[in-house]
């Protein structure tokens, strides 16, 4: 299966180099797409000059707009986002990618919580993603552990055919409710996870926490 890798950036020129690097290295890559969302910092200029990867420019519009810019041009079976941080190691695409040849399975995602190390940067986050996740199981009768896990892997067909609209960091949840709606079994394989501070350059808040949780009431009601 040929996998595409969607790089949203936003303002990342301290890490959009070392990342791309990451994901090069990893053989089953056979396709690079960083989506530069506006960015004022150095970023749009650091990803031109790299060569072997897909590049598309766009107006700030927040991390959905731009995956959903990427999703346009993805040309692989499969697509995974990866963040422009360096919170996620790429090398986790390779057992996500056995599980979904081995499981049969469209969609995979990489759960931080189910790995023997699991780390947290603020308890804020640790209690919204668990809140968050908690809520996505009951609304649509799923169990999985992570629901904001940035490891999403699905094949591209059905990531079109969701007809996504989310802006921001909606989209997570939007992915999920459409999916678990239709039935599709989402599996799970652990992953390794390094959060970054705020000072790092770490972007959520409380109020994305918020439009998570209203995106999942949402889309279950109009369902």
């Amino acid at each position: 299966m040929k996998l595409s890798v969607i790089i949203p950036a936003y303002n990342e020129e301290a890490t959009i180099e070392k990342i791309i690097s990451k994901v090069k290295a990893v053989a089953l890559v056979t396709e690079i797409i960083v989506v530069d969302d506006g960015s004022t910092d150095r970023t749009p200029e650091i990803i031109d000059r790299i060569d072997g990867i897909k590049v598309v420019h766009k107006k700030n519009g927040g991390k959905g707009s731009a995956i959903r810019k990427g999703i346009e041009v993805a040309t692989g079976d499969v697509t995974v986002i990866q963040d422009a941080d360096l919170e996620y190691d790429p090398n986790d695409f390779v057992p996500m990618l056995e599980a979904m040849s081995r499981e049969a399975a469209d969609v995979v995602y990489g759960s931080r919580v189910l790995h023997e190390n699991y780390k947290i940067s603020y308890r804020r986050y640790f209690w919204g993603g668990k809140i968050v996740t908690a809520l996505a199981n009951i609304l649509y009768g799923i169990s999985i552990t992570d629901e904001p896990t940035c490891y999403k892997m699905i094949r591209t067909s059905l990531l079109r055919s969701l007809n996504l609209t989310c802006n921001r960091f909606e989209f997570c949840p939007e992915v999920t409710a459409k999916i678990a709606r239709r039935k599709i079994m989402i599996v799970e394989i652990p992953i390794s996870y390094y959060p970054r501070s705020m000072q790092e350059g770490k972007k959520i808040s409380a109020l994305d926490g918020l439009e998570a949780i209203w995106t999942l009431l949402k889309l279950r009601i109009d369902g």
